[in-house]
């Protein structure tokens, strides 16, 4: 084996070529805020690797569980994924640039459908400082919650392709 070949299988981990991470998301609490107005929360997922990102793509599979007496049993939203932490009842830039926001779908006795969100839009994520993380941001309707301090469990997977194209 010469060549390119037996460069990269000398590489170190995460670089050279594309990687994929899947993550495991099971019973992650997520809380909310906004008892006036649509409810907003987000909960750090998992860092990201140190480097300059170049995301080839994301799928997650993710269903949400109500806990909390204020919010109705049939609640209603969105959820996105990105590389900043939403701090107000509107998704935008760096809170969408993983999965974009993603209707819910009506949930059922407290629980959401599954619901895919997906995202083919290549972009790349300056990490270099390492700080970068996967933030799990989610609005829940004005009609649908009543009260701030909001729980929810959040199941399903996050899937990930990337290539990490170097670091300073």
């Amino acid at each position: 084996m010469k060549g390119l070949p037996r460069s990269l299988s000398r590489s170190a981990a995460g670089t050279g070529g594309a990687s994929g991470k899947n993550i495991p998301i099971k019973g992650l609490a997520l809380t909310t805020t906004g008892l006036a107005g649509v409810g907003f929360g987000t909960v750090v997922i998992s860092g990201l690797p140190e480097g300059n990102i170049l995301l080839l793509g994301a799928v997650a599979y993710l269903q949400f569980t109500k806990s909390s007496a204020g919010t109705l049993a049939a609640f209603d939203g969105d959820y996105a994924i990105g590389s900043a932490p939403t701090a107000d009842a509107t998704l935008a830039g760096a809170e969408v640039d993983i999965i974009p926001s993603t209707a819910l779908g009506a949930a059922t006795a407290g629980v959401s459908p599954m619901v895919r969100g997906a995202n083919a839009t290549q972009v790349i994520l300056d990490n270099t400082d390492g700080s970068l993380e996967l933030n799990l941001n989610l609005l829940i309707d004005d009609a649908s919650v009543s009260a701030d301090g909001q729980a929810f469990m959040v199941s399903g997977v996050l899937a990930l392709a990337y290539i990490v194209l170097g670091d300073d």
